[in-house]
């Protein structure tokens, strides 16, 4: 008779933490495959054998305590940490994971009770004092200048851009973007502009150079404001783009046109109100008001707490449905609005690509730990623009009914027009 296959040793069995790591993960994951190598030397794979597939392998007992206690922080923090490292697939993979089975899925029991501490705290800090707003804003934008041009475009565009063509380039696209919220301001060369978060300044720029408009663009980055003015020299517009280091509730005259990109993620639901009102206040009666925000599907009061510890603090993505009602109570009129899909996990996608092409340049400036971190953190964001339910918006504003068009044929013609002087 022929000898009988040997069967492989059974590996240690789990106990204590890996067992209930084990077991959250196995209620979690129904789509997709993740293999787990535990310290103990055991390994559960989770799923349903499709991909994406993803191998991790856990350190240290402390790492898999550490996960099942707070799966929603300390996932992140244990693969900055590199105690957590990916041995099969890649962070795609593993982000997309969590994603596709939805992220609410790897709660745990004590993790329910840390994300209700968070919720109370977040709610306790609910008054974002001016000072405190500059120090969030420092955290993430006055790192150095030469980070973001590694993964930016030239311009130094940091939101979402606009792909008109699956094959645009970023630079092609964020040019693309700039056309396409100009058209919707309905912008008249010498009209007044003011650039609320007017980041390093490429959209100041571009308004002057290219619609004719005098600009003046607040933020309370000390770094952007340098890298604004610098460029404003260079292209010989200083005369008509003047960057103020300002909290936009400082903000003082009357504009014709108002614009803010990427900014009001930052403001927090307790602000909005007031974000509104000093709008409408800064705006002449047939003022236009554009803004470009990223946006979710509902409201949140909890928001990820990786990205609110390590990348934005005090950032919130606001649901159309309360930027509506804090815009309605300030008394604007709403008269535009598009929701822009996949062109932000687009973006992230180029911005990745290049972050990634730049590693040994980003290491010059940063550590490893750092790396992994931004890694991670441009991973997870453009998963839950793909995956999740993450989108961006634009919504046009007006004081008065007849400022407004009875088409939106407006907005091809301009952009037609300015894509002639681009």
């Amino acid at each position: 008779m022929p000898s009988a296959i040997p069967t492989p040793a059974s590996p240690p069995s789990l106990a204590g933490f890996e067992r209930l790591l084990a077991g959250m993960l196995n209620r979690a994951i129904r789509k997709g495959t993740l293999e787990v190598h535990y310290p103990s030397g055991a390994m559960v794979s989770h799923g349903d054998g499709n991909e994406p597939r993803v191998a991790v392998q856990l350190a240290d007992a402390g790492a898999v305590r550490q996960i099942y206690l707070d799966p929603a922080l300390n996932f992140a923090e244990m693969y900055m940490d590199g105690r957590m490292t990916v041995e099969q697939g890649d962070v795609d993979g593993f982000v997309s994971l969590v994603k596709i089975n939805g992220a609410k899925r790897f709660a745990t029991s004590p993790a329910a009770a840390i994300t209700a501490w968070r919720i109370l705290e977040r709610l306790w800090r609910r008054h974002i004092a001016r000072e405190t707003a500059r120090r969030n804003v420092a955290h993430h934008y006055d790192l150095d200048e030469k980070l973001f041009r590694l993964f930016l475009d030239d311009d130094l565009q940091y939101s979402c851009a606009y792909f008109e063509t699956p094959d645009d380039t970023l630079e092609q696209a964020q040019l693309a973007k700039k056309r396409h919220i100009a058209a919707k301001m309905m912008l008249e060369p010498g009209q007044r502009v003011l650039d609320i978060g007017c980041g390093w300044g490429g959209m100041s720029l571009f308004l002057a150079r290219d619609c004719g408009a005098d600009v003046t663009g607040v933020t309370l980055s000390t770094e952007q404001r340098r890298v604004a003015c610098q460029q404003a020299e260079e292209l010989g517009l200083s005369d008509r783009v003047h960057i103020e280091l300002k909290d936009y509730r400082a903000g003082e005259g009357q504009f014709d046109r108002l614009v803010s990109v990427g900014m009001f993620e930052h403001v927090g639901p307790q602000n909005f109100p007031a974000f509104f009102r000093t709008a409408r206040r800064l705006m002449k009666d047939d003022g236009v008001f554009l803004l470009h925000s990223i946006g979710r599907a509902r409201p949140n009061i909890a928001d990820p707490p990786f990205v609110e510890k390590y990348i934005f603090p005090n950032g919130h993505i606001p649901a159309l449905s309360e930027t509506l009602k804090a815009i309605e109570g300030a008394g604007l009129l709403v008269k535009d609005i598009e929701i822009l899909t996949f062109h932000y996990a687009d973006t992230l996608k180029h911005w990745r690509e290049r972050f990634h092409a730049n590693r040994d340049k980003v290491l010059e400036l940063y550590d490893e730990r750092f790396f992994r971190m931004w890694d991670l953190y441009l991973a997870t964001s453009e998963a839950s623009f793909r995956h999740g339910k993450l989108v961006n918006f634009q919504i046009q504003l007006v004081k008065k009914q007849t400022t407004s068009r009875p088409t939106r044929d407006y907005i091809t013609e301009a952009e037609a027009k300015l894509r002639q002087m681009s």
